[in-house]
């Protein structure tokens, strides 16, 4: 019933595991892959004709976590998965990079990828087995695709460069970098790092390159038992090679012109009229401008190449290597903990920080399990910052990522919890982009944490990279523009301080790059940082000694773990009374550490007080001030310290010999009190016949220390 083959490699000391021809078997391709105890069945799917008037290659790539992987119900009313996790749609985009360069020019037929997480380990990534699934069920479909792809993830643990670490080894580790490529070379690459220089980043490139290859060769081997046929590409038609040719030489002149536009919204204008020009000509000549819109696209993309290679000048005028110019500002928002507005060019980045308290910490559901995140950061792309109008909602895949990868070059600085105990989020707000508006977050991010005080060892810089690639040649691009970047080979993102690497991405879009590509970019982006860095100084060099005055302010404070059900109460009945009297929130962790976040000192000082009187042990000799809380025939009852009380027994309510309780105190009087000492059982015994009402002195030498004394003295 089955035409079921499998193969087996040893791969990073576990057994890696490709399946197919099981389950699934009404997809193109479909292939299960294991790894340890990890599953992901992944599957893909191409649309055999092209919707008509489709003019892209409509890619789309689902990554699902399901709980049932990890023994788990999912939360929430409905008790099912549902739209994706912020990590899915990542993992998403981590799996779609790759693959995308490998599909033919000119292939428009729609192609779905499916990856579903079945089982989950804890120990072994299930992104990094989704990734070489679906390269594996693309190789398999038949849908043409210019595969395999593999992927490995290297760590950095006790100085030496890992192969595939555990998840719990990827915490502790200084380096977190994915990569992924052909035989031929790498495709995409996504790391972050604790400022490692740039030999160490390639060399780790390098080193995840050659590991993955038997995981390459697995794939072909499976492949040759279970391909399916290859689907036909049409053949160029000889209309298209004509059309081509008048393209060419229609608009190249005009096309050419335009791009000597220097400022973005003119050269918009003006490409925007020479396409509609070329059109115009072709329709006249009696070709279809239809057919003529991609190869017009194409003819940019020759135009701008072609002028940087011959001219090493690239559309705005600049050389190779030079950043365009930078104004970096803080403070310019009133109201908020920080702000910065970080302009590069025409890229501009609005970027606003806000402190909290630990109850703003985002829970996170994972598959792994929950956590808390006390530093997030949100990027945001409206159309506006383009010219254009365009839809307005949540957050998209790009705005997902982009936010992600600053994330990313800001994680590794940020201080620990005990040395800056607050919740961190940052916005940032792409006011104007033509080109590296993810780096402008980072550099943003960066200023705006420091004008929040929070204490950033040093700045961080991001600049993005390109490639244009010929067989004549390369020439590596710094800072690059919005059409660089649709019209390069590479994106090549890096981010960092003057001491290393934090983040780095990199996507090809040809079929790979060599090391030498790499060495270089990394060195431009090295140099191209650097004077970011030196430009940001104009604005803030460090965190600023004192926070906002519009941040909340937080004191931390320790108490006994025995003590954290005294401070919460039955049913939370103490602490809330704790904030209510104080106007502080007041948060305790399991391990007795209490983090108290106010408006100002005064409210923050109340909520200590109580939490200290809350966890004070009663000191022998010592004299309170009480609350009279139950009046009983034989003493009363006063509360003296938090939530503690003690009896004051009828012989110590006064100097004299006293009938009953209510002749000295009433149920609500307040008092002055001394501890003379405890019972067998811990219970607190209270004097008011030693304590001066009045003045809360001590009288026990007028009195006497025992009940009766001063009595006997005056007989």
């Amino acid at each position: 019933m089955f035409d079921y083959y499998r193969k087996e490699i040893e791969w990073a000391g576990r057994p890696l595991i490709l399946e197919t021809g099981k389950i699934a078997r009404q997809a193109d391709g479909a292939v299960m892959v294991t790894y340890g105890d990890t599953v992901v069945l992944c599957t893909a799917v191409g649309a055999k004709s092209v919707k008509p008037g489709q003019d892209f290659f409509p890619l789309t790539v689902n990554y699902q976590e399901k709980a049932y992987a990890a023994g788990k119900i999912p939360g929430g009313f409905f008790k099912r998965e549902g739209r994706p996790s912020e990590a899915e749609v990542l993992t998403a985009r981590l799996i779609d990079r790759p693959i995308r360069p490998l599909f033919p020019e000119g292939f428009r037929n729609e192609v779905q990828i499916v990856a579903t997480v079945l089982s989950h380990d804890m120990e072994n990534d299930p992104a990094l087995v989704a990734m070489i699934g679906c390269s594996a069920a693309l190789t398999l479909s038949g849908i043409p695709f210019f595969g395999p792809v593999a992927a490995a993830r290297i760590g950095k643990l006790n100085g030496k460069l890992v192969l595939n670490p555990t998840l719990k080894e990827t915490e502790e580790s200084s380096l977190d970098l994915v990569v992924a490529g052909t035989s031929e070379g790498v495709l995409m690459v996504e790391s972050e790092a604790k400022e490692l220089p740039e030999e160490e980043m390639l060399e780790a490139v390098m080193m995840g390159h050659t590991a993955f290859q038997p995981v390459i060769d697995a794939i072909i081997s499976l492949a040759e038992h279970a391909a399916r046929l290859p689907w036909d590409l049409p053949e160029t038609s000889k209309e298209e090679i004509a059309l081509r040719k008048r393209v060419d030489k229609v608009g190249n002149k005009l096309m050419a012109e335009a791009y000597k536009e220097r400022r973005k919204q003119s050269r918009v204008e003006k490409v925007s009229e020479a396409r509609e020009r070329i059109a115009e000509i072709l329709e006249e000549e009696g070709f279809d401008p239809e057919l003529a819109k991609p190869l017009i696209k194409e003819l940019e993309a020759q135009v701008v190449r072609g002028a940087v290679l011959k001219t090493g000048t690239r559309i705005d005028g600049r050389d190779l290597k030079t950043v365009r110019p930078i104004v970096a500002e803080v403070g310019i928002l009133p109201r908020t903990h920080g702000s910065a507005l970080f302009t590069r060019g025409e890229t501009q980045a609005l970027v606003v920080a806000t402190l909290g308290t630990g109850q703003d910490e985002q829970v996170v559901d994972a598959l792994s399990g929950e956590y808390r995140s006390r530093f997030m950061l949100h990027y945001n792309f409206p159309p506006y910052s383009v010219g254009e109008c365009g839809r307005m909602g949540s957050p998209g895949r790009r705005e997902i990522g982009h936010g992600k990868l600053a994330w990313r070059a800001l994680n590794p600085l940020l201080p620990s919890k005990e040395i800056f105990p607050y919740t961190m989020r940052v916005v940032s707000e792409i006011t104007e982009s033509n080109g590296s508006s993810s780096m402008a977050t980072v550099c943003g991010t960066s200023l705006a944490l420091m004008d929040a005080g929070v204490p950033l060892p040093r700045p961080v810089a991001g600049i993005a990279m390109g490639l244009i690639k010929e067989e004549r040649g390369f020439a590596v691009l710094t800072d690059i523009l919005g059409d660089e970047d649709h019209l390069g080979d590479m994106d090549f993102k890096v981010a960092g301080t003057s001491e290393g690497v934090t983040a780095l991405q990199m996507d090809i879009k040809i079929t790979s790059i060599t090391p030498e590509i790499m060495q270089i970019a990394l060195e431009q982006a090295r140099e191209g940082r650097l004077h970011i860095l030196g430009e940001m100084s104009a604005a803030l060099t460090e965190g600023r000694t004192k926070i906002s005055g519009h941040a909340p302010k937080i004191t931390t404070m320790t108490v006994a773990k025995e003590k954290i059900r005294d401070v919460i109460g039955s049913g939370g009945k103490v602490i809330r009374e704790i904030v209510e009297t104080s106007g502080a929130k007041v948060d305790i962790a399991e391990d007795g550490t209490v983090t108290i976040a106010a408006a100002n000192d005064e409210q923050a000082q109340k909520a200590i007080s109580r939490i200290e009187a809350i966890v004070a042990e009663p000191e022998l000799g010592r004299i309170y001030d009480g609350k009279v809380v139950k009046t009983a025939d034989f003493g009363a009852f006063v509360n003296f310290l938090g939530p503690r009380d003690g009896l004051v027994h009828i012989s110590e309510l006064a100097a004299g010999r006293v009938g009953r309780t209510t002749d000295v105190v009433k149920q609500g009087d307040a008092v002055k009190v001394k501890v003379i000492g405890f019972d067998d059982r811990g219970k607190v015994k209270l004097s008011m016949r030693v304590v001066d009402q009045e003045t809360g002195d001590d009288i026990s030498t007028s009195v006497g220390d025992k009940p009766g004394r001063a009595r006997r003295d005056a007989e």
